[in-house]
Parts: structure tokens; sequence; C-alpha cells
């Protein structure tokens, strides 16, 4: 009778855990789990704490990676960036699309086994700068947790995808965003959010896992009414920040300042690592009159995850004016520097810099460009200060820069192979003009960074456009961090390409943005192996093993501020829908090629405007330019040339000022445009129309079988 009363009792007590689990007892991820690092698992973002992003699974190596084939493969219902890194918990493979949609697949298999979609209503696209992309869940005792778009919070069960709770983490009258994927810490969600080039006040967030409670936040720009938030940051922003914010430039849109990426753990150290964006207004000048460091802009902010507590900060840019976020992936590492071992952080941010730091201390011991640079032209490792070339913040006249905004290197997860003592980053090198907006004012929703974009106008002449494009690549480099210069670096024909995975079998995988998939030697950067993936590649791959296989995920969906903002320095496609691409030794598995829409075409005959042209660039490049391209240049969102709404005053009207398609992403430019703006715009695209009969193309849209 008593063994009967205690097996009764037991059964109890793991039927109520399964329940307070939400997953009957699966996807039972925790700390020690995420920190152990599973071999043939992909637990969390970066694999492990460390986000170090190198598996120790070597069945696939460099002598049979030839072998690789497509195993499975599903394709999504969006056609916009795929950013998320799959992961595998369980024999479960979670990942997330545009639009901020959650799939449950069979890891072997492939089977669907649930979607959720959190029906972010469309027009939210207007709020988000480098489009409506999503990078990943997090998995944690039974539940899986994603930000959407348009900032809520949301849990769901990891066994069915049903939503247990959701919260909403941001203000919904300010234009912020979420595209990062969430991190659980001792059972807190992490999760910040985007939005700052329209002007939002950037924080962290701590939520509770089981009941979505707020536990901590963590702003990283002061209060605009100089009050305290009662917030974990009110302490170090009374100490170390308020004082570093001048003028009234930056009350309005509240600083920026978002942690929209990056972030890390270090369990023995006890200490959460996060990355800190660009200011609002971009331009220091407008934002805090020219004064101050602007803490904790462009920064690397180091917590604890219990409490919010601040423990050190490093910043890369002070006082930025150049959108030169510290937001980008940080990685975790012991390396023997001068002879002692050192707990290490290291960071390759937008400005160009390689930063290695002691994650302990904040210290900083080391930093060099990765590529060439020219608004500084070094570290001071004294004061950790960027030294400044002359001119670099165009206060008084106008200054080309690399980076451009877009960075040396942006939101594309790096990887350390620690048996090659390598980092290996997706870098980029573009130049950009930027100009001081000398009749900036705060436009509530609007991008407000006081850099006037009419600068970056593409120019007519064919020669000159070809010069500019010499001077942007895209680059894979494996880079020393001892020894702080690159062992190898791999030339890519387009800059917008793809996060990174490292293996121990000697094998590093990226994807590009011209539609491959490609595997290289880590020891020498050699390309070992190829796959067309058609549709272009900006996302990371994971890699797991099931009953004995090792197989390496990928997202494939073109797209993010690359493609928005600079379609001449990339492929020039039509959208295609995401896919997920899982292969394995001896994969025999065919996607079958894309349909690949007709472009339209459009008829101008007889057609004509009473739009002013002039102002009509004007207008484009002051509100149109972030997601269509300069000079009405885009083809990845609707090519504007090409539209039939270009035809007629009432229809574009229509779709610019009343929001005919909002549902779809385009938001209405009321608030910014009146009518006679609109037809002014018109009047631009109708000319740039006519300059240019160029249908896109699509290389290996029907490309030929892997090549090894």
């Amino acid at each position: 009778m008593k063994t009967l009363k205690l097996a009764a009792a037991l059964a109890a007590a793991a039927l109520l855990a399964a329940c307070g689990q939400g997953g009957g007892g699966a996807a039972n991820v925790d700390g020690s789990r995420i920190a152990a690092g599973a071999p043939g698992e992909w637990l969390s973002y970066g694999r492990t704490y460390d986000e170090q992003r190198h598996s120790p699974l070597d069945k696939i190596n460099a002598s049979n990676v030839g072998q690789l084939g497509l195993a499975w493969f599903y394709e999504f219902d969006t056609d916009r960036g795929q950013e998320a890194t799959p992961l595998m918990v369980d024999g479960v493979l979670y990942t997330t699309t545009a639009w901020s949609k959650v799939y449950a697949f069979d890891a072997k298999t492939g089977a669907l086994k649930w979607s959720y979609d959190p029906k972010v209503e469309g027009a939210k696209g207007f709020d988000a700068c480098c489009d409506v992309v999503n990078r990943g869940v997090a998995v944690w005792k039974g539940r899986v947790y994603v930000g959407a778009l348009d900032g809520r919070l949301i849990a769901l069960d990891a066994a069915t995808g049903r939503e247990v709770w959701s919260v909403q983490t941001t203000d919904t009258s300010r234009p912020y965003t979420i595209t990062g994927a969430p991190r659980v810490i001792k059972d807190k969600v992490l999760i910040g959010n985007g939005g700052a080039e329209y002007g939002v006040r950037g924080y962290l967030s701590a939520y509770d896992a089981a009941t979505g409670k707020l536990v901590w936040r963590f702003y990283t720009t002061p209060n605009p009414n100089g009050q305290p938030d009662n917030a974990a940051s009110d302490k170090a922003m009374s100490e170390k920040g308020a004082a570093t914010w001048f003028g009234e430039g930056w009350k309005a849109t509240g600083g920026g300042g978002t942690v929209w990426d990056a972030m890390a753990y270090d369990p023995e150290l006890d200490i959460l690592y996060a990355g800190v964006g660009n200011g609002t207004p971009w331009n220091h000048q407008k934002r805090s009159d020219g004064k101050g460091d602007n803490l904790f802009l462009s920064s690397i902010l180091a917590l604890k995850p219990d409490t919010g507590e601040y423990v050190w900060h490093y910043q890369t840019t002070p006082g930025e004016s150049w959108d030169y976020t510290a937001t980008q992936h940080i990685i975790l590492a012991d390396l023997t520097l001068d002879g002692q071992p050192r707990k290490v952080l290291m960071q390759a941010p937008k400005n160009g810099f390689f930063y290695v730091l002691d994650r302990a201390t904040g210290q900083l011991l080391s930093a060099k460009p990765y590529v060439p640079i020219t608004w500084a032209t070094g570290v001071d490792m004294a004061t950790g200060r960027p030294i400044e070339t002359p001119g670099a913040r165009y206060t008084d006249a106008p200054s080309l820069q690399v980076p451009a905004p877009f960075g040396a290197h942006n939101w594309h997860p790096m990887a350390f192979n620690p048996t090659e003592g390598l980092v290996y980053i997706p870098a980029q090198v573009l130049p950009f003009g930027y100009v001081d907006d000398a009749g900036y004012q705060h436009r509530p929703g609007a991008w407000n960074v006081g850099t006037d974009f009419l600068a970056n106008a593409l120019p007519d002449d064919q020669a000159q456009i070809a010069a500019v494009k010499a001077m942007v690549k895209g680059q894979l480099i494996a880079w020393d961090p001892v020894a702080q210069q690159a062992r190898f670096t791999i030339e890519h024909p387009f800059f917008w390409n793809a996060g990174v995975l490292s293996t121990a079998g000697g094998l590093v995988f990226q994807g590009a943005a011209q539609g491959e998939f490609a595997a290289y030697s880590a020891a020498d950067g050699k390309k070992l192996w190829s796959y067309p993936t058609q549709n272009g590649v900006i996302a990371a791959p994971s890699t797991y093993e099931i009953d004995g296989e090792q197989y390496v995920a990928l997202m494939v969906g073109y797209g993010g501020a690359g493609a928005l903002s600079a379609p001449a320095f990339l492929p020039d496609r039509p959208r295609l829908p995401g896919r997920l691409m899982v292969f394995k030794l001896g994969g025999t598995a065919q996607a079958p090629a894309y349909e690949i829409p007709e472009p339209p075409t459009i008829d101008l005959t007889g057609v004509s405007s009473r739009g002013d042209l002039r102002r009509g660039f004007e207008l484009y490049h002051q509100n149109c330019q972030v997601c269509h391209g300069p000079n009405a240049g885009g083809a990845f969102l609707p090519d504007l040339k090409r539209s039939q709404m270009l035809l007629g005053e009432e229809s574009w009207k229509s779709v610019l000022i009343d929001g005919a398609l909002a549902p779809r992403g385009m938001a209405s430019f009321s608030r910014f445009i009146d009518a006679r703006g609109a037809e002014d715009l018109r009047a631009y695209v109708l000319s740039e129309a006519r300059k240019t009969s160029r249908a896109p193309t699509v290389e290996g849209a029907r490309g030929p079988a892997p090549k090894t």
C-alpha cells in the first residue's frame, strides 16, 4: 500500500512539473544544459552562453564535406529577409521567419509539428528600419519564447505551439520594434528592442520565464524628464550617464541606445553582457550640442542577471555620430595574452575596430582595425578612446567616411574556433557621405538622423556608379584576436553576406547574397564545397546530430537593411519565398527551382505629372531612400519605377497618403508628406523610370546541381 501511495505521489508530482513547464517535459532546457553545450544540439542563439557558435561535431569534415547534400527543406509563406538561427532541442528544430512567425519541425525528417503566427499588423513594417526580420527563439523548460516585431514577448508551449502568455514590452505609441532573439538566464527572459532611427529610448528588460512578469529594466539613456525611473539603471545613470548628455535635441527622441541584438553570459562570473546601439539623432551636434560621451550609447554593458545591477561598461564610440553601434555579436573566450591566461570578451562592432576586453573588469586589452577605416587612426590604449581624424564629425563640411552606417560588420553572427584560435567575421567595406542636416527638426515617427541623405544619391553617370561600386566589398575575415591581424580573407562579390558557423570538423560555413551556401577550410579559407540556394542568404547556420548523423540547418531568404537601402551594390533579384534547408552527408533531396516572377512592365506613354521634380528628389531621399534605395533604385521592395500606381495621380496618392497598402507594410506617409508633396515625389519617380529599362536578373535562380 505504501508503495502504491508513493508511486501515486510521484506520478502526481511529475504531472504537476510537466504542467508547470507547459510542454509535457518537452524541451526541458535550463542554464546548466546550455552552459554545458550538449554536443549534438543547438540550445540557444549562439549555441552556448559564450556565443562562440562553434560546434564540437566533426562527422562532417574537410575530408568528406564534398558529399554534403540536401536532407530536407521547407518553404515558408513570406518572401522578406530570413535572419533566424534554427535551434535543435530533443529532436525538434525551432525557427522563426520574417513577421515573427514561429515553426517547429521534426529535425530528422522535416515534418512540420506546429506553427504560430503572432499576426503582426502589416503597417508595423513602417517602424522596422531594416526589414520585418526576426533572428530566432529561446527555449527554456518546455517553452519557446519569441519577440514579435510589434514589441510583444510571447511564450509558447514547446510541444504544441499554444500561446501560454504574452506581454507588451514597449510603448505602443512609440515606433519600437523587436527583431532580436531572446536569451534566458536563471529563469529570466531577456529582450531588448529597436527603433533608434525613429526616436525611442533604449532599454534591456528581464521577464519571469514562468509568468511574463517584468523583473527588472535597464535604461541606456537618461530619462528626458530628469527624474529617476525606479529601474535597475538609476544608480549607474545618476553616477555615470546623465552628466554626459547636453542640450535638448535628444530629449524629443529619447536618445536612442536600443539593445537590439547582442547578448552573452558568463555563468562563473555571473555577468550578462549586452551591446548598445546608436544615438538619435545620429548627428552628435544635433543630439547633444556636440558635447559629451552620451553614455551608454555604442557601449558594451556588463550587468548582474538577477537584478540588472551595473557592473562595468566600455564605450566603443564616445559621442557617436555615424550610427556606429556596439550591438554586434559578442563572444566570450579564454585566450593566452602576453603569456597569461585571460577571460576575454571579443567584439567587432560597426566602427571597424576589433576589441578584446577583460570580461571581469572591462579593461581594454587590445583594439585594432579589422577593415580599412577613415574616421579614426587607432585607439588610445591609455584612455580606451578612438583617435578621430580631423573633420570626421562633419560639423563644418561634408565627410566621406568608411565604414558607412551599415558598419564594417553588422548583425550577422561571427564564430570562434578555439582550436585555430580564429574569429571568423562577416565583414564589409562601404563609403558613406556624412553631411550635416542644417534644417534638421525632429519629426515624430520618421527617421531622425540629423544627417542629410541627399548626399548619398547615386550619380547618373554609369562610369561614376561603377567607380563607387568598386569601393564596395564583402569579406569573410579569419581574425587572430591574439596577434590582432587577419590570417586570411575571403573576398565576396557583394557586401551583405551571411552569418557564420564553425565546427570541429575543420570547417567554416557561410551563405552569400548571390545565392550560395559554402564550406571553407577553417585553417586556410580554401572553399571545399558549395550549394546554389537560388535565393540569397543572410542568416547564420547551425548544426546538430541525430541517430549518429550530423545535419547543418540554414534559413535562406534575401533581405534586411542592405537589400532595402543599398540595392545598387547587391544582386538584382526579385523577392522569393524563404526556405529552411537542412543538409547531411549523402542527402539526396531536391528543392525545386523557384518560379521567378516576370518583372512588371509599365507603359509611360502619355503619362505626366504636374509635380516639382527637384522637390520630389529631396522628399524621396528624405523619406523613401532607406526602404526603396537611392534614386528610386530599389528592387527588393516593390520597384516604384515599375509600379502601376505611378500611372495616375489619384492611385499614387491612395497609397502614399491614404494608406491603401498599409496591410502589406506600406503605411501612409500623411504625417510627413501632403498631397502636393506626394505628386512631387511621383514626378521624381517618373523621371527615374524613364531613365532605365533594366529588367531584374537572378543569377543561379535555376542554377546547376551542387558543386564541390
